[in-house]
């Protein structure tokens, strides 16, 4: 299904249409990654992905940056195999990097209701970081139940379930190159 992906494809009884083709995701990526190494020219960041759903897109943002970064990663739960959000965050892995006094920039696959990302920027916080600004590939200014602000957005979608690019179905379909939400 990743090679030649059909406009529609069937998740069980659902059908999922493209919202965005993998060459107009690969474009914004891109653009993005210029900004940010525009924005941190002469730091040392440590970009920091919200797992499991930010590593293709933090991936590839990554090949494209033309500055020396380090990496880790926060591991949270907020879905289960729901396609909405539960609204309880849990912490599944924590970072290994120390980052008081660090430029950092947390990577998301998606901004939804706004309270993951709000609830490891709070953690960020109270390491007293140098900076702290946040990434998303996606973000769905209607569903945001928290107000935060977003540094750098790739696409503002409307209120629609997404699959592809990293984001997943109970686990699934995380491999798809482009983007597609559930047909309304």
């Amino acid at each position: 299904m990743c090679k030649n992906e059909a406009n529609i494809i069937k998740v069980g009884n659902e059908e999922f249409e493209i919202l965005l083709h993998e060459n107009e995701i690969q474009k914004r990526v891109k653009e993005l990654a210029e900004i940010i190494t525009e924005d941190y020219h002469g730091k040392l960041p440590i970009i920091i992905g919200i797992l499991n759903g930010s590593f293709i897109f933090m991936s590839d943002l990554v090949k494209y940056l033309s500055i020396q970064c380090e990496i880790d990663f926060f591991k949270l739960s907020s879905y289960g195999d729901e396609k909405i959000s539960s609204g309880k965050v849990k912490m599944l892995k924590d970072l290994n990097a120390d980052i008081n006094d660090r430029n950092i920039l947390l990577v998301e696959d998606i901004v939804d209701t706004g309270l993951s990302i709000s609830y490891i920027k709070n953690i960020i916080v109270s390491s007293n970081p140098a900076s702290v600004k946040i990434a998303t590939l996606l973000l769905k200014p209607e569903s945001l139940k928290q107000k935060i602000d977003v540094d750098y957005v790739g696409f503002e979608i409307p209120n629609r379930f997404v699959i592809g690019y990293g984001l997943d179905y109970a686990q699934k379909y995380r491999n798809l190159r482009s983007i597609y939400a559930l047909k309304q």
